[in-house]
């Protein structure tokens, strides 16, 4: 990511309240019994740590990801078990067959998807969500290289069990409207 987007985060992030984001996505909490008790997850992109700390609270072991050094600062704050750093997505490996849980939550970065079966254990649980073309009637905006096409992320992760699926318009966290797609799929034992 460029040095511009860490700088435009770095700064929303000293604006907001502490309290910003303080409830993990509903995606997680609507869906938990379909998440694992136990293991290692990653928090691509995890911004300040709603997300990552809730999963600690379940009993994961969580690493979490950030471009933006005021995120990981925030995440850390609210979860001092939570194994943070400050990373370009754009520019980063990880280890393979590691993560029995990926969270990639509001980022999109397409050249990443055939890397989540590299990432996670075989029946490890990927969740995805994140804004689509839809929100263009709202928001025309917002630069469509970031925002999924219909039925995109279906047909991304058609080779995995999906265990949760859904694509359209929803109440956001801030009380608005938003069109999302969101996933949950297990990775297949063999790929």
């Amino acid at each position: 990511m460029a040095q511009s987007d860490a700088d435009r985060w770095n700064q929303r992030y000293r604006e907001q309240a502490p309290d910003w984001f303080r409830q993990p996505r509903a995606i997680l909490t609507e869906n938990s019994h379909l998440l694992p008790e136990r293991g290692l997850a990653l928090d691509m992109a995890m911004g300040v740590g709603q997300n990552a700390a809730y999963l600690s609270e379940r009993g994961l072991d969580v690493i979490g990801l950030d471009v933006a050094f005021e995120a990981v600062l925030r995440a850390r704050q609210r979860c001092p078990a939570l194994m943070a750093a400050v990373v370009d997505l754009e520019h980063c490996r990880l280890p393979e067959n590691h993560f029995d849980l990926l969270l990639n939550l509001y980022y999109l970065q397409r050249d990443w998807f055939p890397n989540y079966a590299r990432l996670l254990k075989p029946g490890g649980i990927l969740v995805f969500e994140t804004l689509t073309e839809s929100m263009q009637a709202e928001r025309p905006d917002l630069d469509t290289d970031r925002l999924l096409a219909p039925g995109e992320l279906r047909v991304a992760f058609s080779d995995w069990e999906l265990l949760f699926y859904r694509e359209g318009w929803t109440q956001s966290d801030h009380g608005h409207q938003k069109a999302v797609a969101s996933l949950i799929a297990r990775r297949p034992k063999e790929l």
